[in-house]
């Protein structure tokens, strides 16, 4: 079939057309670089006669080269079949089973996958005596990724004489490599570290490829790394006809490995190259694209290039000054909504951030509307790792017989028990019929467990002991569960971009913790609910409970010691049981409250909400993707751009890269958020407007004011403070605890904490009052009938017959007539 270079505007024709020596495309956000590709292979077969297995085609994901071959079978039909399309890594595959024996392999050697070779790590600290809470095996492995990436191989690895984990680095990377060659395997990154030393080594190998591949075209060039970049200049030696497209603008995975200067240098690499800009956008409107050329002007290393449209200005951006962060959930919530009433599906909205704690706010508020979303490239924040761990602990310390809580968490971190132990101590839990916590503490005498492994196990015991001392406020008891733990600990020696932004999780949830104590600080004792007897528990020197009911509380005789520690229903006789569960009401100075509050505010998570939902992830997952509608939130210094890039002009200039990536996602609605005030890792800070909002030009902006209105249905919280600001000479995070040492003292507190709960009931009559024999509606869960309202909770019985527990000013509920 005819080839139709009519359907190509004039600079991709340009570039299908140019096909002998060194071609560079620099191809803008939007602009057709696949079709461009495609469009040139074919060419060359069609016009040029060239042989389909004389053209390879270099991609980096597995979806890119798939979705290449397809549209290269619309254009050709079957005769591009003998042609190479692949990843970097597929490449080399294909030439190492060819040629394994050159370097020492047999041609069915075996790839290792990331278990693996994690598996194989662990195994080689264990000879070489390293022990993992020193020398973290995700930073050797990081470390030597790096390497080989670099090309450098473990004679040649330099090691600092400062750096014990550098050291130990070098060890474990020579002996993994005669490891791998014993047992005939490569690991991921062999691939390419083989590939080049094959051709470099072997001149009649390299000259055979470099014959074969006369035309080479290499997809997304701005993120190769140096062993990618090496392979391409030594297949295309012989005949130059290298064809790379990329956009330096686009250039942001730096701390992969990937060196931008591979593509501002290539003229220079190549003196005879021929550029071809391809600057008209078919993704996004006007104003979108005037936006995005106003920000990446602002950078200095790159190619310049202005992308443009034909089509429509479009609607300008919008720009909203958030109070803070809740706000700014709160808000792209309701604007989420409104898009949605008007015809706009779920599907066609994203909401990005820079970092993943970021999206812990974004997801709570999610929730509490009942907007369905997704987490892309990532995970839900209470679903991640480093949290679930710091819950299991804190569930732990809550109730020491939670055994799935100890199993999960006795080597987290690691401290060297090992499984044959656990089992043991399984056992013996099975035997004397007691939890896995009380046959830790008899395990050592019971099973003669070694001094090291006895030390282990009373390290993880004194987590538990340490919950139980006096702390000023509940922060400060999960902060002192965590530094016992040793969890931040073991993340700060694995060192590693992951481990630091893991950290980073844990310090959010302190945030959490804040926003607990804040919003429940109010609402603890005595909100009596309608027609609900309210008792309170204490218990004297003997352990014993004592029971009374709150109307006959003496608020002048209670002391310290006989405050109330627990609060339950008096069920009425007549109502069932089925619909009268016992339930407390949340205090702000209780980890079992806070852990409850937890699970109650994530349960929304497991419950199918359809296909049909926003899209969240970091903007670093966003790129190749687009969305109608985007939101980037979190728009300040400090955020994005990091504080590290604040001070580091390279580090800003990707920052900016990145800023232009999440602009140029959107096609038709682009709304950048930014809050006057952010909570962020446990931590309140006042940041300016980000620099790259600054330098988007008015004219293409609408401003929203501070503290607009969003979401105006119901199921938003009740705001709290945050008790000050960071660097405002308030204290920043303080929580409800206030501890006194007299009668007098416990007396004026449960005095203020009635007159408090008083003026909840009535905000709360204001805002979301519910009563038993309400007919509700909720988002997710459909139509139901309240059975119970005390305090913070309220149960429904659902028309499928499910009875919910729900937080009364979380749940996206609303009654109904």
């Amino acid at each position: 079939m005819a080839l139709d270079l009519d359907a190509l505007n004039s600079a991709q024709r340009e570039a299908v057309l140019c096909t002998e020596g060194p071609l560079l495309v620099l191809a803008g956000a939007g602009s057709g670089k696949t079709r461009v590709l495609t469009y040139r292979i074919a060419y060359l077969m069609q016009e040029k006669g060239v042989f389909p297995w004389n053209i390879l085609a270099i991609t980096f994901t597995n979806k890119a080269a798939r979705e290449m071959r397809e549209r290269l079978a619309k254009l050709v039909g079957n005769e591009a079949s003998g042609m190479w399309v692949s990843t970097f890594h597929s490449m080399c595959v294909r030439m190492l089973r060819a040629h394994a024996e050159r370097l020492g392999f047999s041609r069915d050697f075996t790839i290792y996958d990331d278990a693996d070779s994690n598996r194989l790590v662990k195994d080689i600290c264990k000879e070489l005596d390293l022990d993992p809470s020193r020398y973290p095996i995700k930073a050797l492995r990081s470390r030597i990724s790096k390497a080989k990436n670099e090309l450098i191989v473990p004679g040649n690895y330099v090691v600092s004489e400062h750096d014990p984990i550098d050291q130990a680095t070098k060890r474990v990377y020579e002996m993994l490599q005669e490891r791998l060659k014993k047992s005939n395997a490569f690991d991921f990154d062999d691939l390419l570290l083989y590939a080049n030393l094959l051709l470099k080594n072997n001149s009649d190998i390299c000259y055979a490829y470099q014959d074969r591949f006369r035309y080479i075209l290499v997809d997304e060039y701005q993120d190769t790394n140096h062993a990618q970049y090496t392979l391409c200049s030594m297949l295309a030696a012989r005949f130059k006809n290298l064809m790379v497209v990329g956009d330096d603008d686009q250039s942001i995975y730096s701390w992969r490995g990937a060196d931008i200067r591979n593509i501002l240098e290539f003229e220079h690499d190549y003196a005879s190259c021929h550029t071809v800009r391809l600057e008209q956008n078919y993704r996004s409107n006007g104003n979108i694209l005037a936006a995005a050329n106003a920000v990446i002007a602002n950078n200095t290393n790159r190619k310049a290039k202005t992308l443009f449209t034909n089509g429509p200005d479009g609607d300008p951006l919008m720009i909203y000054a958030a109070q803070d962060e809740r706000d700014e959930g709160r808000w792209i919530a309701g604007r989420i909504e409104l898009f949605h009433d008007s015809g706009i599906s779920y599907n066609d909205i994203a909401v990005f951030y820079r970092t993943n704690a970021q999206s812990r706010m974004l997801e709570d508020m999610f929730l509490r509307s009942g907007v369905p979303y997704r987490i892309v490239g990532g995970t839900r924040f209470f679903e991640r790792q480093e949290i679930m761990d710091v819950m299991a602990y804190l569930c732990l310390c809550v109730n020491p017989a939670d055994d799935i809580a100890a199993k999960r968490v006795i080597n987290t971190p690691r401290r060297g028990i090992g499984k044959t132990t656990i089992e043991h101590i399984e056992a013996l839990a099975r035997t004397f019929d007691i939890s896995f916590v009380e046959a830790l503490r008899i395990a050592p005498a019971e099973l003669s467990l070694r001094a090291k492994v006895t030390q282990s196990i009373n390290d993880f015991l004194n987590v538990l002991q340490v919950s139980k001392g006096e702390f000023p406020n509940l922060r400060a008891q999960i902060q002192a569960i965590i530094d016992a733990a040793g969890i931040i600990t073991a993340y700060q020696r694995e060192g590693t971009d992951e481990a630091l932004s893991r950290i980073d999780n844990i310090k959010e949830l302190l945030g959490v913790c804040d926003e607990f104590m804040d919003t429940h600080a109010t609402d603890e004792v005595f909100f009596e609910a309608p027609g609900v007897e309210l008792s309170v528990q204490s218990f004297n020197d003997d352990g014993v409970a004592a029971t009374q009911n709150v109307a006959g509380v003496d608020a002048d005789t209670m002391t310290p010691d006989s405050a109330p520690v627990a609060v339950s229903e008096v069920a009425p006789d007549s109502a069932s049981d089925a619909d009268t569960p016992e339930i407390h009401l949340l205090r702000s100075d209780s980890l079992a409250d806070f852990v409850e509050w937890v699970r109650l505010r994530t349960d929304l998570d497991s419950e199918a909400q359809g296909d049909a939902a926003v899209t969240l992830m970091t903007i670093h997952a966003s790129k190749g993707l687009e969305y109608k509608c985007v939101f980037v939130s979190g728009m300040e210094d400090s955020i994005f751009p990091t504080q590290r890039a604040l001070f580091d002009h390279e580090s800003l200039e990707e920052e900016r890269r990145l800023a232009y990536v999440a602009i140029t996602r959107a096609r038709e609605k682009l709304i950048l958020t930014h809050a006057q005030q952010r909570t962020l890792y446990g931590e309140t800070h006042c940041n300016p407007t980000s620099q790259f909002i600054e330098e988007i030009p008015d004219a293409l902006c609408r401003m929203a004011g501070i503290g607009s209105a969003g979401f105006s249905g119901s199921g938003w919280e009740k705001r709290g403070s945050r008790h000050g600001i960071a660097g405002s000479g308030c204290e920043a995070g303080a929580g409800g605890v206030f501890h006194v040492s007299s009668a007098h003292g416990a007396a004026e507190r449960i005095r203020e904490k009635a007159g408090r709960a008083m003026s909840v009931q009535t905000n709360r009559s204001q805002s979301k009052h519910f009563e038993p024999g309400d007919r509700v509606s909720h988002k997710i869960y459909g139509e139901g009938k309240v059975t119970r309202v005390v305090g913070d909770s309220m149960y429904v019985r659902f028309t499928s017959g499910k009875l919910k527990k729900l937080l009364v000013d979380f749940a996206p509920v609303v009654k109904i007539s």
